[in-house]
């Protein structure tokens, strides 16, 4: 049997979590999904550990902030889909962003979406920024970049475990003038 899902606002959100929600995410000011969609069956404590987890790693990807990625991702995290030659673990991760903001320094992320079911969490994303730096051997003149990406997370004990992605890299390579 397929348990309900709901749409929230982010307002409605905030309002049914309990307060302790605010101590937990105090110390960061995390990106917020524009559309956040909830099992309304979990139990509050396990869905401030899933979202939180999820938005530290979205902001992550927004920022650089490499320390979110390592309190949003587990020691033993799994990439279940790795372009070739990216190292496993939270590492990988950090060195994918590394080198993606060498070549689009502004780099945002936003999450269009956010739903959440038992400890999976699908963040629909959006990136924009600008190409002025390197991408292998493609030097950027500040063409606009602006593509996006769907994330599966697996979470538990308030940590991703592993996450499935798929980026749109045709429209991508296309912006880099790879194509």
């Amino acid at each position: 049997m397929q348990r309900p899902q709901y749409y929230l606002t982010r307002a409605a959100v905030m309002v049914c979590l309990p307060l302790s929600y605010a101590a937990h995410a105090a110390d960061e000011a995390l990106i917020q999904p524009a559309q956040l969609i909830v099992d309304q069956e979990m139990a509050q404590p396990q869905l401030m550990d899933v979202e939180t987890a999820a938005r530290r790693y979205a902001t992550f990807w927004n920022t650089g902030d490499e320390t979110l990625a390592r309190k949003a991702l587990a020691a033993d995290f799994i990439d279940k889909t790795p372009p070739e030659g990216r190292k496993q673990g939270p590492e990988g991760a950090i060195l994918a962003s590394r080198g993606f903001r060498t070549a689009v320094p502004d780099l945002r992320c936003e999450v269009e979406q956010m739903i959440i079911a038992g400890n999976r969490v699908v963040s629909h994303l959006h990136f924009r920024g600008h190409f002025t730096g390197t991408f292998g051997k493609l030097k950027g003149k500040g063409q606009t970049v602006d593509f996006i990406a769907t994330d599966i997370y697996q979470v538990e004990k308030g940590k991703i475990t592993a996450n499935w992605h798929i980026e749109d890299n045709l429209t991508l390579m296309k912006q880099l003038g790879a194509l």
